[in-house]
């Protein structure tokens, strides 16, 4: 059972202070007022805080959501000066791989810089050391422009996606639409791969074969500790130091049965699917973090511990293979006019592919005509800020969130057709996607696969409903909720994912006074969803039935429940 923490004096009213500033603060940005709340009893109602606690998310993101993103430095090599000539319409490929390595050689921090104009590139940019950036001179017109012609189905010949491509085979994946005459088996870069591929050299950037699962060298066992706590005891903590990145692993060491499973979906009654425990050595969750201090046997880490951790519930401190400070920023990803091929049936037009990394972030970034922007995989602590997706082929991903821990998506214009334009994907855990702005066809995604405590914050979805009936029968409804993934992921996802303040944009099409039935498919357990409201009046069906609070609200006061929480945690800071 979760041990729960009554507030002190100071942190009752640290609510109130952070309140006036976010009052202020969706004031001064013109946000919607007529039907304003004060704070959700989710926050300040004792008995609900117990029923319904919610993580402290504010953690998600670069230097755990406190410390700034760092500027491109130290030494600066151009690709200019190893041949790159922009806007010649030739391939800069090689020249490009040149002025990579010769960054790779530079000892210390490092920015590869791009120049003005288009740089044609048909070869992966692998990115495998630290404290490097790929910087450009802007996003947008006039700015640095990467033109991919070719997709990774005829560039990438490499055996990258080999397991990935044995694994759709033998669960024979295969995509069918029969009024679009789709018969086809999915190709590897549906959601994996990209252009730029960032990750540790001669690492896997995510499991697909569990019989090539090794785990993680094992730096000491966990004997207790509490969930949503910071401090962790260990079985001996001379094998571990201050500013060291680790990684906390459960197991489903007893397979259906397992406590970790109980913990993430609590008492449900719905299945849960057999790859939570099919692989003895996989962890079934992974909390990626930094060790602040250690007295003794007594050890703090940075973020707010996922999960409980006893002789029932055990879980190890292991070593993981990571880099570090790796910054994308300032660049157009533009590739070619083609058609849509189909759910699953990408070429790979996809631009960014991010693994392996603890501290990093791609900020400032457009990608016109991408199968997939960006995507991440066993990764944590990024910041993924100021992106635009466009173009008018549909694409999987606009940014993809999975098997990672403690990402944030800040601010993401979707103006291109997206199957899943907002996701928390397969093990992916407290991340967050923050001010979101999806402009056609919204759909909020879950993706099953063990995904539990993640926040969509202060989302905005466009959305068509359909109508059925005429007259006064007619009634207008849309879903919302559309989760992928396989049985064997389901549920849909875990505790304590959140809903934040959602807003639906309706089209003309429905009446102003008509009513719009918002519903999900089969999610998962304890949702929570907070605040919710359109341009026409909503009702919510989601199953199963979720916590729910301030329908056809906007909440003015929290507009945030992320920027709330870490105006908290920075008042807290500056208590001390």
């Amino acid at each position: 059972m979760t041990k729960m923490f009554l507030p002190s004096k100071m942190e009752r009213l640290l609510p109130k202070v952070a309140a006036i500033a976010f009052a202020a603060t969706a004031s001064a940005a013109g946000a919607a007022d007529a039907q304003g709340t004060g704070i959700p009893k989710i926050l300040t109602d004792p008995a609900t805080m117990k029923a319904h606690p919610l993580p402290d998310y504010s953690f998600a993101g670069y230097g755990f959501g406190i410390a700034p993103l760092p500027d491109a430095g130290g030494t600066v090599i151009n690709v200019t000066d190893f041949g790159a000539i922009p806007d010649d319409d030739r391939d800069d490929s090689q020249a490009v791989l040149r002025a990579l390595a010769a960054a790779n050689a530079v000892k210390g921090k490092v920015t590869l810089q791009f120049p003005q104009g288009r740089t044609q590139i048909s070869e992966i940019l692998r990115i495998t050391r630290s404290d490097i950036v790929l910087n450009g001179m802007g996003a947008n017109s006039g700015g640095s422009e990467l033109y991919f012609l070719r997709p990774l189905k005829i560039v990438d010949l490499t055996d990258d996606m080999k397991e990935l491509r044995d694994y759709l085979v033998r669960e024979k994946k295969i995509e069918v639409i029969p009024e679009e005459n789709i018969h086809h088996p999915f190709t590897e870069y549906s959601w994996a791969g990209g252009f730029i591929f960032v990750g540790p050299e001669g690492t896997r950037p995510v499991s697909y074969d569990g019989s090539k699962d090794k785990r993680d060298p094992v730096l000491t066992n966990v004997t207790r500790a509490a969930q949503f706590s910071r401090e962790v005891d260990v079985a001996d903590g001379k094998q571990l130091q201050i500013g060291q990145v680790i990684q906390i692993q459960w197991f489903s060491d007893k397979g259906a049965d397992s406590a970790i499973l109980k913990s993430m979906y609590g008492a449900t009654k719905l299945p849960i699917g057999s790859h939570h425990w099919t692989f003895p050595n996989r962890p079934v969750v992974g909390q990626t973090t930094r060790i602040t201090a250690i007295r003794g046997n007594r050890v703090t880490i940075g973020d707010p511990l996922m999960h409980a951790i006893s002789a029932e519930q055990p879980a190890v401190v292991a070593d993981w293979k990571h880099l570090t400070n790796v910054g994308i920023q300032n660049l157009r990803f533009q590739f070619p006019e083609s058609p849509s091929l189909g759910h699953h049936q990408e070429l790979g037009y996809n631009g960014i592919y991010f693994t392996g990394t603890f501290d990093g972030w791609m900020r400032n970034l457009t990608f016109d005509k991408a199968d997939s922007a960006i995507l991440t995989d066993n990764a944590a602590s990024l910041t993924i800020a100021d992106i635009v997706t466009s173009g008018n082929r549909t694409a999987h991903y606009a940014v993809h969130v999975g098997a990672v821990h403690n990402v944030l998506v800040r601010d993401l214009r979707v103006e291109n057709p997206v199957i899943h334009p907002v996701t928390v994907n397969t093990r992916s855990t407290r991340s967050v996607v923050l001010r979101a702005d999806v402009r056609r066809d919204g759909v909020i995604d879950q993706h099953s696969g063990s995904n539990h405590q993640n926040l969509f914050d202060q989302v905005t979805l466009r959305v068509s409903p359909v109508a059925t009936g005429e007259g006064d029968a007619q009634q207008w409804s849309y879903r919302l909720w559309r989760g992928g993934g396989a049985p064997y992921w389901k549920p849909g996802h875990g505790l304590y994912n959140t809903t934040w303040n959602t807003q639906l944009v309706f089209d003309e099409t429905v009446p102003t006074d008509a009513e719009v039935h918002i519903t999900s498919g089969l999610e998962g357990p304890g949702q929570q969803l907070v605040g919710m409201s359109g341009n026409r009046r909503i009702r919510v069906s989601y199953d199963p039935e979720p916590y729910a609070d301030a329908i056809n609200l906007s909440l003015t006061t929290v507009p945030s429940l992320y920027e709330y929480q870490l105006a908290k945690r920075r008042m807290k800071l500056k208590l001390r």
